[in-house]
């Protein structure tokens, strides 16, 4: 495994607030957000980094609306860590940047790409599976992804079709690192099942690691674009002057079609620690206290007649009473209130064209 002053994570934290509307907003998207009533996810994905990286080498990429809800969840990061980006310009430009501004301070350094709004709670196996990842890294010629085994045929996700093991000269490791065949795109329910009966698939978590000199290689290679940009950034004299005006010009794709699908070797490390990325309201309502009739609640309700309902009240000093309703997502914050069928939750987001923009 790299030394720690070599040892560096970005974690995109951008985003827009759509999907958890009334509670999350523009300036308070998921990763934004205490759901769970243990500190918001972003800050719970800094703390997992606690004894890997070094506090001073976690960087954290969001846009100009988040900058201060950032800062206020990760109060002990350098105020400098913390950079907006000019321009939405999805993932792909978003890693080139967090890459070249962690080159500019260490070229020779191991970095991870991280997610902020995903839900890990096992701390101690989540770091054994990135020490191994960072170690596989440093000793291996590829771009390692860290892959989750999937648990039912999810069409919502992309997938990794692992081959061979991988043979690393010099690497010991607990959680082996295999060849990646391809990425597979996200899938229709029955060819999701073709790969859960298979084997051998893990869903696409999002998660990278790898070392600077290999990731600019492969980037010279197969996106330029990208490469120039980092370039650019290492020899400016002026980094965020440099960011203002070259990003909004970076086109924009994602890391997946930009890189990992064409780089000359990925390597897949399967997790085993637990993982959700909280992508809705049904999602967070199997980590809720559960009262009567299997409605899920984050305060006391009064209920009678109802069942299969997710009651979020973050409004002090209010009380919520159910009566012969069914299947509702009802979220009350100080200013807006949620009642929605429960089997549209993932349709919320498509309220953002609808609402008045003070709610947005």
């Amino acid at each position: 495994m790299p030394s720690p002053q070599d040892t560096y994570a970005l974690i995109l934290a951008g985003g827009s607030g759509t999907r958890f509307w009334p509670l999350s907003r523009n300036n308070k998207p998921k990763q934004l957000l205490d759901l769970f009533n243990n500190g918001t996810l972003l800050a719970q994905t800094v703390a997992r980094l606690e004894g890997l990286v070094p506090i001073e080498n976690i960087l954290i990429l969001t846009n100009a609306q988040q900058v201060e809800g950032v800062r206020e969840a990760v109060p002990t990061l350098p105020a400098e860590n913390i950079f907006a980006e000019p321009a939405k310009r999805d993932t792909a430009p978003a890693v080139a940047l967090g890459i070249g501004l962690i080159a500019a301070r260490n070229p020779e350094a191991v970095m991870m790409v991280l997610p902020a709004d995903q839900l890990i709670q096992d701390v101690d196996a989540y770091q054994a599976v990135m020490r191994d990842a960072l170690a596989t890294a440093e000793k291996a010629d590829g771009l390692v992804t860290i892959g989750l085994r999937p648990t039912w045929a999810c069409p919502s996700y992309g997938y990794i079709e692992r081959g061979e093991r991988a043979s690393i000269v010099g690497l010991v490791c607990e959680h082996s690192p295999f060849e990646v065949k391809r990425f597979r795109e996200k899938p229709n329910p029955e060819l999701a099942e073709q790969f859960l009966a298979a084997g051998g698939f893990s869903w696409n978590a999002g998660m990278f690691v790898w070392s600077l000199p290999t990731v600019i290689n492969q980037l010279v290679k197969h996106s330029p674009q990208l490469a120039g940009f980092i370039s650019e950034i290492r020899r400016s004299k002026d980094i965020p002057a440099t960011v203002e005006a070259q990003f909004p010009k970076l086109t924009p794709i994602s890391i997946d079609y930009a890189l990992m699908e064409s780089a000359d070797r990925v390597l897949n490390i399967e997790a085993t620690f637990d993982w959700d990325d909280v992508g809705s309201w049904i999602s967070v309502a199997s980590y809720l206290q559960e009262s009567k009739n299997n409605n899920r609640v984050n305060q006391p309700v009064s209920e009678l007649d109802s069942e299969n309902n997710i009651v979020f009240n973050a409004r002090k000093g209010t009380h919520i009473a159910l009566l012969g309703v069914d299947d509702l997502i009802v979220v009350q914050t100080d200013d807006a209130l949620l009642i929605a069928n429960r089997h549209q939750a993932d349709a919320i987001k498509k309220l953002s064209d609808l609402l008045p923009p003070e709610l947005l």
